[in-house]
């Protein structure tokens, strides 16, 4: 008995030493990972003191204003996916993206102390596009006749005199309201509202009215660079049928927060459901289906967008002339189109910040995620780079986007000595870093597009584009201001060694 007794504290003590031996392995062991760790966050952060966790780089930062209503919670979903920290304060941020105009109010004077590195979701002067009285101002043959009441009522007697049997309808420009009126109620018109010209021969599918929403992402306004979110549209389709027609009866006519999705819509149901297509695939097969002719309605809807923006540039550019920089902006719009029942496309109206929050249809998460998505990611606030709002250097930038990278007709460049004339004006010699800086903004965009696709400078063909000379001009050139011509030029010289620059 006192033999066993001793034999198992023998055990025990053991058991102990066996214990405490493993415990200190299992210490060293989390000390050499600790080491380790240490290191590894040395040679890729640099320094030597303070913990690893001090030395890791802080996520970049977006601070997100106006999000009332959860207007904004897509928007905000996307940046933490994408690793930003969201801030709702003023101080040390990396990305703005604001749902109301930051260049009005209280926060304007924070748009003209931007650093260099800081980047907002809106250029100043874009209501020259969104706003509806100076949008329709433009004299276009895709927008509707409208007149302003009482400045244009006379010429708006005299049209409707013309063509007596047009539908009119009283708009408010702040919101986009409509509804049809009678002439004799122009006194009726209250003022900020106009009078628009009713498209009343709509496109029917399924004997509903239907609008296409066309996102577009503005990366530069001089020279100008404008994307459509090209692999993604929107589509919404009223209510109620179109016929029996009944003007009182505004789910007939008008698209508002009630419309019907696409996939609600019998004929787009196999498409969407089963196949798996995109919304607008499976708008293209429809048509396509019914003997339409889709190329030529999205290259109408891209040359009317292309139009816009190059329309109302000056007026964009001079809003913008007082604050220091404009590499700091980039913004997301929608354009809203419909169709006649001739496919003539009319541009309805442009959405300064499109709402992105899927409202009641959950099926809406994956587009309005997916337009986020692009929309940061072709304007580089989404970038591979960790937190390259902070921490490029000369190696980083020159592995992303080199000199070399960008340069352009070798053969014209071999022997060029006129920096005036446009056969030298994108060779190294003759650009300086604010022009090579815009070409490289204009390389990196095109190979983080992703779904996009290049609104302006148009799409070219690449046997063209070698075959083109400043003396020859089948690109009509000429037309375009000097910053819009030399971003022209070099997308030409691109597509002339790379095909993928060319579209």
């Amino acid at each position: 008995m006192k033999r066993n007794t001793i034999s198992n504290k023998f055990l025990s003590f053991v058991v102990c030493i066996g214990l405490l031996v493993i415990t200190f392995n299992l210490y060293q062991l989390h000390l050499m990972r600790c080491q380790h760790t240490e290191k590894y966050y040395n040679a890729r952060y640099g320094g030597s003191n303070g913990t690893s966790e001090k030395r890791m780089k802080k996520p970049p930062v977006v601070w997100i204003h106006g999000n009332k209503k959860g207007i904004l919670h897509h928007v905000k979903i996307v940046f933490e996916k994408l690793g930003f920290a969201v801030s709702s304060g003023e101080r040390d941020w990396d990305v703005l993206w604001a749902f109301d105009n930051p260049f009005i109010g209280s926060m304007s004077k924070l748009m003209t102390q931007l650093e260099p590195h800081q980047r907002v979701n809106h250029f100043p002067g874009t209501g020259y596009i969104t706003n509806e009285a100076r949008l329709l101002s433009l004299k276009m043959d895709s927008l509707p006749k409208t007149f302003r009441i009482p400045k244009d009522e006379e010429r708006l007697l005299q049209y409707a005199n013309e063509y007596p049997d047009t539908k009119w309808v009283r708009k408010n420009t702040a919101n986009g309201e409509m509804k049809i009126i009678a002439l004799n109620d122009l006194e009726f018109v209250p003022e900020g509202y106009i009078v628009q010209e009713f498209v009343d021969k709509p496109f029917l599918i399924e004997g509903r009215k239907f609008d296409i929403g066309v996102y577009t992402v503005l990366t530069s306004l001089s020279p100008l660079r404008v994307y459509t979110i090209n692999d993604e549209h929107g589509v919404r389709f009223c209510p109620n049928t179109y016929h029996p027609f009944d003007p009182l009866d505004l789910d007939k006519y008008v698209m508002k927060d009630n419309y019907t999705p696409i996939w609600q819509i019998q004929p787009f149901e196999d498409y969407f459901d089963n196949k798996k297509f995109s919304i607008k695939e499976s708008f293209n097969r429809y048509m396509i289906s019914q003997g339409k002719n889709v190329s030529k309605m999205w290259s109408d809807i891209h040359e009317i967008i292309r139009d816009v923006y190059l329309r109302q540039q000056p007026q964009m550019m001079a809003a913008g002339s007082k604050f220091n920089s404009q590499r700091n902006y980039f913004e997301l719009h929608r354009f809203d189109f419909i169709l006649d029942d001739q496919m003539n496309v009319y541009l309805m109206g442009v959405k300064y910040s499109p709402k992105l929050s899927s409202g009641n249809f959950k099926d809406n998460i994956r587009l309005e995620q997916h337009i986020i998505y692009n929309a940061l990611r072709v304007s580089r606030v989404a970038s591979m780079i960790d937190n390259h709002f902070h921490n490029s250097d000369d190696d980083t930038n020159n592995m992303i986007s080199a000199d070399r990278d960008v340069m352009v007709y070798f053969d014209w460049c071999s022997d060029c000595h006129q920096c005036q004339i446009i056969k030298c004006m994108l060779c190294k010699q003759c650009l300086n870093s604010q022009k090579l800086a815009e070409i490289k903004d204009a390389y990196l965009e095109h190979y983080n597009r992703g779904g996009c696709k290049r609104i302006f400078p148009p799409e070219l063909n690449q046997t063209e584009a070698q075959k083109w000379t400043p003396e020859t001009d089948f690109y009509e050139l000429w037309k375009y201001n000097d910053e819009n011509k030399f971003i022209y030029v070099w997308f030409i010289g691109m597509c002339r060694k790379d095909v993928t620059f060319c579209i």
